[in-house]
């Protein structure tokens, strides 16, 4: 009997809309490779047209949370369009990640380094086991992480950003907390419990309002001031337009739960 590999990422769905999505390549440290990078585009395309969706959980199995890029497929293939291509897919996965209509949670039980702390910084929310530890650290084999260090910058302060690119040094969750690269640190153990109740939280909220005040906050932080204040009042006058906004003002208003939340 032929037994078949596994799948080098695991999708799940729940009865709440959550997704999952696992890196499942724990002996090489979930390396992005242009496999993996393959299907997390296709798996988030698919979550992308899930009209139920309310949540992406990014998580991982085994020691690292995610490596980075796969330096030996790297090595393999020493040519500038083939660089080109991968780095562009990768790029695309990173937008995807921004673009989904939904908070995606990253759940990091390990090391993340390079392009893992990349996906990790992409990510609109990270809780993270207080064992694992971030590294933007190409620089070590002469290759600044040039692209990680667009979301890393949009977390950290840029002298700190900076700091850990041009030494290729490790902080430690509780650093990346103080930075701003994660959300919440906890003993491994309690990891799960801590991002359901993020995700309590979040679903408790109108999948509308979410998706509209995402897509808001992202457009904006690129925008000047003027342009961003425009942008957002336009933003919150449609969103005002929606039933469920209508509802939870009128429900305030009349002191009771809306009907959303029934």
């Amino acid at each position: 009997m032929t037994s078949h590999p596994e799948p080098i990422l695991l999708h799940r769905c729940d009865a709440r809309g959550v997704h999952v999505l696992t890196l499942n390549q724990p002996k090489s440290f979930n390396v992005l490779s242009e496999a993996m990078l393959d299907e997390l585009q296709r798996h988030l395309s698919i979550i992308a047209s899930d009209e139920k969706a309310r949540a992406l959980v990014i998580a991982a199995e085994g020691k690292a949370f995610c490596a980075g890029h796969d330096l030996k497929q790297m090595k393999a293939n020493p040519r500038l369009d083939y660089y080109q291509s991968l780095f562009s897919k990768c790029s695309k996965v990173m937008l995807s990640i921004m673009k989904l209509p939904v908070p995606v949670i990253a759940r990091v039980q390990g090391l993340a380094t390079a392009a893992g702390c990349q996906l990790v910084a992409q990510c609109d929310l990270a809780v993270t086991a207080d064992t694992a530890r971030f590294g933007v650290n190409g620089i070590d084999v002469g290759l600044f992480c040039a692209t990680p260090s667009v979301p890393l910058v949009r977390n950290l302060p840029a002298k700190q950003a900076m700091e850990m690119l041009l030494t290729g040094g490790f902080i430690e969750a509780s650093e990346a907390l103080a930075r701003g690269l994660v959300n919440r640190v906890v003993p491994a153990g309690d990891i799960d419990a801590e991002i359901d109740e993020l995700l309590g939280a979040i679903c408790a909220k109108p999948r509308e309002a979410v998706a509209m005040g995402k897509q808001l906050f992202y457009q904006q932080r690129e925008l000047g001031i003027e342009a961003a204040y425009q942008l957002a009042g336009q933003t919150m006058a449609c969103n005002m337009m929606l039933d469920v906004a209508q509802e939870g003002v009128q429900a305030f208003i009349e002191k009771r739960e809306p009907t959303w939340r029934a």
